[in-house]
Parts: C-alpha cells; structure tokens; sequence
C-alpha cells in the first residue's frame, strides 16, 4: 500500500502506482474537475505524475497560485497554438504566466492589430471547445534542438541549447497538432479554459535586451468561470484610471519627453512639492534616530567600484564616461549606489567602539542604465531619488539596529498609507549561481542568511523566501508593494553586509583594543521617492491626503472686487503653510464650481504649491 498525507493530515492509500489525477479522482469528482496541479512532498507536479510511493499530498485547485499560474501556462499554450493555425509562419520565443494572468512573445512580419487578436481569441476558443488532451513527452537535447531549427523556432532553440547543457532531457507539451518546449506543470486538457481575453499587444525585445529584436508581446488573462473574468476586466478599468502613468500627467504631476530620453522624467510643480514635502520629513524623522547627513558625488573613477565589486557585477546597469576598457585614461560612472562613498566618511579616520553604530543618511540621487521594456512611467526610471542610508555597527548592535530600520520603514509606509498592502521577502543567495554573481564563501552566505534568518524569526515577520534575490555581497529583506495592475516592485529594502567592510579595509578598536571588521547595513526608509510618488497616486487615485496635497485649498472669489479679500486671507494662509490656489479665470461661477473629480482639477495660474 502507498500512502498519502493529505493536507489535512488525513491519510490516504492507494494499492498501486496511479497518476496524481486518478488519486484526486478518487477523492472526488468537484476536486478533480478543479484540480490544475498537485503539491509532492512541496513541490508543484503535473496531473499525470506516477504516486508511486508515500508522499505528502496536497491538491491545487485555481483559487491557489500554484494552480492560476498552472492555468494560465495552459491558457499561454492554447493562445500559441491559435497564433501559429492563423499565421504559420509566426515564430515562438516565451509564453510564461505572470502576476494577473499570461503573455506570449511572438516574432511576426508585422504586429498584430485589433482586428486580428479578435480573430485570435474566436481561434482560441475553438481550441477550449476540441477539448484537446495535453501530453508531455521528452527528447534528448541535441534532437531537440534538431527539431526546432528544422521548424524554425529559433528562439526555442536557443533556450533549448541553453538547456542542454545539464545534459537532461528536454520536455515538450503536445496538444493537437502543436507542440511547445516547456518544463510544464499542466492542465489535463484545453477544456476547463472557458473564459479569457487578450488584453493588449506591446513590443518587446527578445530577453528584455534592445540589443535584440523587437518581438510582438500578447498580454491576457484567463479563468475558469465567465464571472470571474468579468470581475477581472472590471478590476482592470478601474486600474486604468488609477494607472499613475495616466493619472500622474492630466494631474500634471510628472510629464516625459522624448527628446530627454526614456526613463527620465520631468517631475512637474505640484509632483515635486508632494516629493519635497516626503523628503523633509523622512530627513527630520532619520536626524531624530540618530543619521547623520551625507552628500556625496553624483559619480566617481572607476577605481572606486572595482573595490566595492559593482564593476564586476554591476557594469551593465552603469552610465560610463569614458572608455571602460582602456587603463591608461581616467573613467569615471554616474553612481548607482551611494554606498562606497559613504563609506569614506566612516575611513576618513580612525574609529572606535565608541563612534558605532554610525548610522549616515543621504537624499541620493542615483542612476541606472535600466532595459527600455523594464521602464514604466515613474515606477522603474534611469535616474532616481532615494532615502538611502548605511549603517556601521559592532556585531552585537546587529539585531537591535536591524529592528530600528525595519521599524522605521514600517512607520514612514504606515503613515502614507502603503503597509498595509505590502509584503516581505527574504532575498537569498542561490549556491547554484555563486561565480557569476555573488563574492564571497558558502561559509559566509550561510552565516549571513542564517544570522538575518534568526532576527527575522525573532521579530515575527512574515516573509516568503526569495532563491537568487540577494545582493552580490549580502541577502536582503525586501519590502514588495504592488501597482494597480498586480506587478509587484520592491519599494524599501533592507541588507546585511559581510564583504564589502573587508574591501574597504575598515576597521575599528574594540573595548579590548583590538581591531576588529564593523557589520554594515544597507537600508532605505521610503525607498525611492518617484517609485513613492507613483504608488500614492494609484492609492489615493490623484486625491492625497491633506498633509501631502499640493494643492490643500482652492479659493473662488466670484468676482474681481472680491479678490483683495481673497488675497489678504490667502497670505494668512501662506504664513501658516497651507499651499493654496486662487481661480482668477474669467469664467462663469458654474463652470468654476461645477462638481468634478479631483483627478480633473487643474491648476490655475495664481498658485502657492
């Protein structure tokens, strides 16, 4: 007899060796007609998996991510395979499951239009309704990647190559007359896809690179019932007009222009007074926890990142000046960081037991060669502002300083409103991947992940484990907020240093005299104040609370006589900081007073914001 754990901590046994489907089967026909993967021993399967021995087993229906990202995978698979019927000579390249649903990378003669993602979707659910069964099956890699080049899908092979470097086999999944490379999981079939619509098509280079060709990108999102589809699209609208990237330039927040470039906005008046106004007070509230100020250079010789290991790890993410590979002539970088140059302050001499911990703050302006498909309106920009800050601290001091900056983030989100919806992550290492990206022994990530381990443990969070998320030189807590459409960013991050103190060469005497290596924290309070200034806008949908309003009042004199009045209460006003607006337009009183949304306001000439 096998037997399997459920997840209620029942036990159920089986006779002999049946696919997980038939064990679900067996459990109950609403399960298994909900069923989209299984969970063995904790890791996601497909529905065909052999239970051939005890195992803990737990079943994913669609209200579990495991199982949408399972179906939206399918959903992925029956759009290709509608694509490739309607345009045979269309390319494949990737097709994953996101946050809110699925895309599909394409490589066509011309980018689809309305008309043909119409003709898309009717495709499509010709394919729900054949109903046809998904089946895996394997190649050995260098037949694998025969097959792909004989049929063109260049892209698939390449992934394919990549691949078969581990020396497995490859898997692909079958449905009909298509075929697709994919390490699955699943559904059983195309038929529980009922109810789905293509969302929009965008350009998208090939690996996020512009080095590479632009591809067409299908955006959609599926589900099983027509109902939960409907609640989708109507989330979705209400996004639409929250979307910051909208809201943010009829609100005359930010605008962009293309002769500047993308990823660089122009942050207008009133967006600028709502950073202003965040950015004194995360200051004030920093000078009262003990940070000490700093203001550094915007860039440096390259010598300072070779040290720090940015050049190694980061040189691609950096505006160079000057040729990178010639030796014999100064180059220097825009920053990225601020962390090497507050360093200095700490070596500008020799330290104490007595000067730790040192916490030093900074208003950064910081610049990252960002890939034009990753840039989103203020949400990922190439030049940014952020609440950075670095504290040196004795070993003992870690847990009670890492807790004041958790605490203090907490406290700056909380008091704009955006806690409550966030979420935390425990960026790790990934011991598969440590030459490539991250410095360091395996000695001293497990020290390291296993100290922030036990702090974190210790002070209750709440985090979900992140593989291959840390920094090159440490793990991180990230704090993870999602915009209006689902896609999370990391909006204040927290990091443990154990290499770059020895880099530096920085020391301090300890109470016995000895010279011992500070610990360094990385740590934001608001993170970065466009990326803020963004998700306040889709929380609040334009309308700020009072404190951070650019525009707290909006007097309306009826008529010119009235406007000494006006101005004389306005300037009693301005001594006590209120920011205000006076409507001196020469326009009906109705058209002045007419009820409109906040989001529709704009701004007229005499202003105080």
């Amino acid at each position: 007899m096998i037997k399997l754990k459920l997840k209620d901590g029942s036990i159920r046994e089986i006779e002999s060796a049946v696919s997980a489907a038939e064990v679900i089967k067996g459990i109950g026909a609403g399960l298994y007609k909900a069923a989209c993967c299984v969970k063995i021993n904790g890791e996601v399967k497909d529905l065909r998996t052999v239970i051939d021995s005890d195992c803990d087993f737990e079943v994913m229906t669609f209200d579990t991510a495991e199982g949408k990202q399972t179906f939206w995978h399918t959903a992925s698979h029956i759009l290709a395979q509608a694509v490739k019927r309607l345009y045979p000579n269309a390319r494949l390249a990737i097709g994953p499951a996101i946050e809110n649903g699925f895309y599909y990378d394409f490589d066509l003669e011309k980018p689809f239009t309305t008309d043909d993602l119409s003709k898309i979707e009717s495709e499509m659910k010709k394919i729900v309704k054949e109903g046809l069964p998904l089946e895996c099956y394997v190649m050995q890699p260098d037949e694998a990647v025969r097959a792909l080049e004989e049929q063109g899908e260049i892209y698939k092979a390449e992934l394919c190559r990549e691949h078969a470097q581990k020396g497995e086999p490859i898997s692909f999944y079958k449905q009909g007359e298509f075929s697709d490379l994919c390490a699955g999981p699943h559904l059983l079939s195309t038929s529980p896809v009922k109810a789905f619509k293509l969302l929009s098509c965008t350009g998208a280079y090939w690996r996020g690179s512009e080095k590479n060709k632009m591809l067409t990108r299908v955006y959609a999102t599926a589900f099983p019932k027509a109902s939960q589809l409907e609640e989708r699209l109507k989330a979705l609208e209400d996004a639409k007009m929250r979307d910051h990237n909208k809201l943010g330039r009829e609100l005359e927040l930010f605008t962009t222009v293309d002769y500047i470039g993308q990823g660089l906005p122009i942050i207008l008046p009133k967006g600028a007074r709502v950073i202003q106004l965040l950015q004194r007070w995360v200051e004030d509230v920093e000078q009262k926890h003990g940070y000490l100020l700093t203001k550094t250079p915007f860039m440096a010789k390259r010598e300072l990142y070779k040290i720090s290991g940015h050049w190694d790890h980061y040189l691609d993410g950096m505006f160079i000046l000057g040729d990178p590979n010639d030796e014999t002539k100064e180059c220097f970088a825009l920053r990225p960081m601020t962390c090497p140059f507050q360093y200095q302050v700490f070596l500008n001499r020799q330290r104490s037991y007595r000067d730790l911990p040192m916490r030093l703050g900074e208003t950064s302006t910081l610049f990252r060669n960002e890939d034009s498909g990753e840039m989103h309106g203020l949400i990922r920009v190439r030049q940014f502002t952020i609440s950075e800050g670095h504290l040196v601290l004795r070993p003992e001091q870690l847990e009670e300083e890492f807790k004041d900056c958790l605490e203090l983030a907490k406290y700056f989100l909380g008091t704009v409103g955006l806690l409550d919806e966030c979420t935390f992550r425990f960026s790790q290492w990934d011991p598969a991947n440590p030459k490539n990206k991250y410095e360091g022994t395996a000695e001293q990530w497990d020290h390291a992940q296993s100290v922030m381990k036990k702090i974190l443990d210790h002070l209750g969070v709440e985090y979900e484990v992140g593989i291959d998320e840390a920094a090159f030189y440490g793990p991180k807590l990230d704090i993870q907020y999602k915009n209006v459409y689902g896609k999370e960013d990391t909006i204040v991050t927290i990091q443990i240093d154990m290499l770059l103190a020895e880099k530096f060469g920085m020391e301090y005497i300890d109470v016995d005299g000895t010279r011992k290596r500070p610990y360094i924290i990385h740590r934001t309070s608001l993170g970065c104040y466009e990326r803020t200034l963004a998700l306040l806008i889709e929380k609040y949908a334009g309308a700020f609370p009072l404190w951070l309003a650019p525009e707290q009042i909006r007097f309306i004199p009826i008529a010119d006589r009235h406007l000494p009045y006006v101005n004389e209460i306005a300037a009693r006003l301005e001594a006590a900081g209120i920011r205000y607006t006076i409507d001196e337009r020469a326009e009906k009183m109705g058209y002045k007073i007419r009820p409109v949304s906040y989001t529709h306001l704009t701004l007229p000439t005499n202003s105080r914001v």
